[in-house]
């Protein structure tokens, strides 16, 4: 299949995506280049010493409608986006050449016109057609010239010559500039895919982002306020069932209340700022499990092993949460009765938290339908870390996630 006609437009449309061609920008030039080649050709064939004035006068009224013809059917053609129909190219150049092949055969100066006519015909016209036409721009008017004349042989040798030169010369440069014209369009479409790809994959980028960020919240949520606010629920149960048999037991659920609604809110505050949990501002990982501990009802018991040392902030974040939901999920699940421990052990390259209930346990191989587990997991992932979780109905349950000290 012939090749598409290259025209400057089809360049731009290829390069559109971040700014337009410098050649675009460059018809001014181009149409001052091509009224000082005609002016040159009308100058040049009025002056010549042969033939007589009648046939210069002839040559140049056959050249004066190339300049109204280029601007209006040729400039337009050539600022065409590269899907114009090759038929009107053809229209134009055959134009220009019916008008300048005589001209050029009467007056040999005439071909001086060459150098306006050859650019067009690389710019509207696939290769093969435009070094055809080349060749009938440059050597045509010479066989013309040299059959109406029958100038000296010498001077039809040098006539030819230079023709000749000027059709090699034409033909190369026309063939080198419309295969960097190709390899242009061709890497500017492989910029705006790469624009494209960019802005593609900053999108998908924020929305990886947002998702991961709705995911974290997500867990911190859970974790805390959705916790201390069934933690809530459950004093506020066994208050109303205590008022009237235990008014003791009451107002010390009532006093665990008040520190889980200011945990609450803490944790609140904490969230909105971006901060550490509120139990690790206050002091140590060991310091805020035994607070954590200490909320606990009945209380839960903590144990300390190795080496308590300082470990990165979010290390200590995910060790906290880990025991805030199992914590909680032994609150909800493990039934009446049912006392749990906590242990931190400290090692030389990892942590290990452990969380125990004596309740009812339940069966780890049924499907999941909470989230509480899920994002138990998912945290100690984030943290090259895992979680394992061991129960047996009516055995017990044990949490256990170890984390990697790097």
């Amino acid at each position: 299949m012939e090749e598409q006609p290259r025209r400057l437009s089809g360049f731009t449309g290829a390069a559109g995506a971040r700014e337009a061609h410098v050649w675009d920008r460059a018809f001014g030039p181009w149409d001052l280049y091509f009224g000082v080649v005609w002016v040159a050709t009308m100058t040049f064939v009025l002056g010549a010493g042969f033939p007589a004035a009648g046939y210069r006068m002839l040559s140049a009224a056959l050249l004066v409608p190339l300049a109204p013809w280029y601007v209006w059917v040729g400039r337009p053609l050539l600022l065409l986006e590269p899907d114009a129909r090759l038929r009107e190219s053809l229209r134009y150049l055959a134009g220009n050449l019916a008008l300048f092949l005589p001209a050029s055969v009467l007056v040999g100066e005439a071909r001086l016109a060459t150098f306006a006519l050859v650019p067009p015909c690389f710019m509207l016209l696939p290769l093969r057609r435009a070094v055809a036409a080349v060749a009938l721009v440059a050597l045509a008017p010479v066989a013309g010239w040299a059959l109406l004349w029958r100038p000296p042989g010498h001077d039809v040798f040098v006539s030819a010559l230079g023709s000749s030169v000027t059709f090699v010369f034409s033909a190369f440069i026309g063939a080198w500039i419309t295969r960097i014209i190709q390899q242009s369009q061709e890497r500017a479409s492989l910029i705006a895919e790469l624009d494209a790809s960019r802005e593609e994959v900053a999108r998908l980028s924020a929305a990886q982002g947002a998702h991961a960020e709705r995911e974290r919240m997500s867990r911190e949520i859970h974790d805390t306020l959705a916790q201390g606010f069934t933690s809530l629920l459950m004093l506020v149960q066994a208050v109303q069932s205590e008022l009237e048999t235990d008014p003791e037991q009451a107002r010390r659920h009532l006093e665990l209340m008040a520190a889980t609604a200011r945990q609450n809110l803490a944790e609140a505050r904490s969230l909105v700022s971006g901060g550490a949990p509120a139990d690790l501002d206050a002091g140590s990982l060991p310091d805020a499990v035994r607070r954590l501990a200490a909320r606990q009802d009945p209380p839960a018991a903590v144990s300390v092993t190795g080496e308590v040392r300082p470990l990165a902030a979010a290390l200590e974040v995910v060790a906290l949460r880990s025991c805030q939901e199992s914590l909680a999920n032994a609150a909800k699940h493990a039934g009446p009765g049912a006392r749990c421990s906590l242990s931190l052990a400290y090692g030389d390259a990892e942590l290990t938290v452990t969380v125990e209930d004596t309740g009812r346990g339940f069966d780890p191989t049924a499907p999941a339908t909470g989230y509480g587990l899920r994002g138990l997991r998912a945290r100690a992932a984030e943290a090259g870390g895992t979680a394992s979780i061991i129960s047996a109905v009516h055995a017990g349950t044990t949490v256990t996630v170890t984390l990697p000290i790097r």
